[in-house]
């Protein structure tokens, strides 16, 4: 979740609030799946070896949790993510990160599209302002709430951090 574009974000406590979720996650030693993104754009900050590889240290996977590596948006691309939880019968997964109009919304669609019950932490991901194509600035709350107004009811279920916990303790 390391910060490699520039320009105004939203949601500054999100990755408080994605360590408070991977904390309560380990403690009920429900699965955890980590996402890389490793660019094929040798200028990109997350090209190999560049800092947007990196985990930050609150939220870097400890031994025995899963790491799916991406080139692309779609966490579900060329990386064997549906299989994984399909395999452990995962049904539900429940996605943070960054940022939201792009990696969020794109793999959450896919999880919807491939009939998975998938929610999304709105206050556990963040984006970025954004120009659009009428050469608009949208301001970053604008571009995440549209991000997650377009996943809500159709591709999964927009919920918050307290509400996601709540999941660890349904039957």
């Amino acid at each position: 979740m390391l910060e490699a574009a520039a320009g105004q974000r939203n949601n500054p406590e999100a990755p408080a609030r994605v360590a408070e979720l991977l904390l309560a996650w380990r403690e009920a030693h429900a699965p955890i799946v980590h996402v890389r993104h490793i660019s094929r754009s040798p200028g990109s900050p997350f090209a190999p070896g560049q800092f947007g590889v990196e985990f930050q240290p609150a939220l870097h996977p400890l031994p025995g949790e899963h790491v799916v590596e991406k080139n692309v948006p779609d966490a579900f691309i060329n990386s064997g993510l549906e299989r994984w939880l399909r395999v452990r019968d995962i049904r539900s997964p429940v996605i943070v990160g960054v940022s939201t109009n792009n990696s969020v919304e794109a793999s959450a669609r896919t999880a919807g599209n491939l009939g998975f019950s998938t929610y999304v932490v709105a206050d556990g991901c963040f984006t970025f302002a954004k120009t659009d194509y009428n050469g608009v600035l949208r301001s970053a709350d604008d571009v995440h709430a549209m991000a997650l107004a377009n996943l809500h009811g159709e591709y999964a279920q927009v919920i918050s951090c307290r509400e996601a916990r709540e999941l660890l303790i349904e039957p």
